[in-house]
């Protein structure tokens, strides 16, 4: 797929509603996005064989049994703790070859089995750590995508938190720290792990396509385009800077002072 192709796909799922927010589709736009030169029938047949061994595991256990049974048993799906910080653990493709990633990357994994067998499962942004929600007849349960759909008790969930710097009076509040979010938030905080990963190995256009992956996906946002803009300053394409914080200070709520520093930066850069 051309990189122009998978960003009008994209756009296009991003101006759709959250509750049509094609999740498993628009992680793959993503990483053909990256690296267009794959095929990606490979990652559709592990979601199709996940479901699938998930609806059979479902006939005789437990949702949270046949969660981690189906996708951390039956298709060795895990953790990537050797080489975390690498960006291919960010990549859904990447991640269905090697069935390793990054918490959010497995755990997107699990949402669309998930969907497909009518399960109750959503994303949870938990601070450090992306976790799963799995509405059940018990109440809601804790699942761990990146320990193989592992429960994870309230009293970690709490351990976790304060190991992260919450102070107790927060780390406490699971009610909120567990609060549900749509497909389309677990889809732009793979984009920011990505982001984040290509800033720390100074790999600049890697940076400026994962905040061009977020702008797309959150077209109301005018945060990604300010990431746009610093990437494009950093690389030298000072036009293209000034064409992102335009459209950033055309969406507003973005902070005029520092779009303004900026624009008078790159302009200066330019003169």
């Amino acid at each position: 797929m051309m990189r122009e192709e998978a960003e009008r796909r994209l756009a296009e799922f991003g101006d759709g509603p959250d509750e049509r927010f094609p999740l498993f589709d628009a992680a793959v736009a993503c990483a053909l996005h990256e690296d267009g030169d794959r095929d990606p029938a490979a990652a559709y047949a592990l979601l199709e064989e996940g479901g699938h061994r998930l609806a059979l595991r479902l006939e005789s256990e437990a949702p949270e049994t046949a969660l981690a049974s189906a996708l951390g048993g039956d298709l060795s799906l895990g953790g990537d703790a050797l080489t975390y910080d690498a960006l291919q653990n960010a990549d859904v493709l990447s991640v269905c070859e090697r069935r390793k990633g990054l918490p959010v990357a497995l755990g997107l994994l699990y949402l669309a089995a998930a969907r497909r067998c009518r399960l109750d499962l959503r994303g949870v942004d938990f601070p450090g750590h992306f976790m799963l929600r799995l509405e059940t007849e018990h109440g809601p349960m804790a699942i761990d995508a990146f320990t193989g759909g592992r429960v994870v008790m309230p009293s970690e969930l709490t351990r976790r938190a304060l190991h992260v710097g919450l102070p107790l009076s927060a780390a406490d509040r699971l009610d909120e720290l567990m609060r549900p979010v749509s497909d389309r938030r677990v889809l732009i905080r793979l984009q920011n792990n990505i982001l984040a990963r290509a800033r720390n190995s100074g790999n600049l256009p890697a940076a400026e396509r994962a905040s061009l992956r977020w702008a797309l996906l959150d077209p109301l946002d005018p945060r990604p385009w300010i990431d746009v803009a610093s990437a494009r300053e950093a690389g030298g394409q000072l036009s293209g800077a000034i064409e992102a914080l335009t459209r950033a200070e055309a969406l507003g709520g973005a902070s005029a002072y520092a779009v303004d520093r900026m624009r008078e930066r790159v302009r200066k850069r330019l003169n």
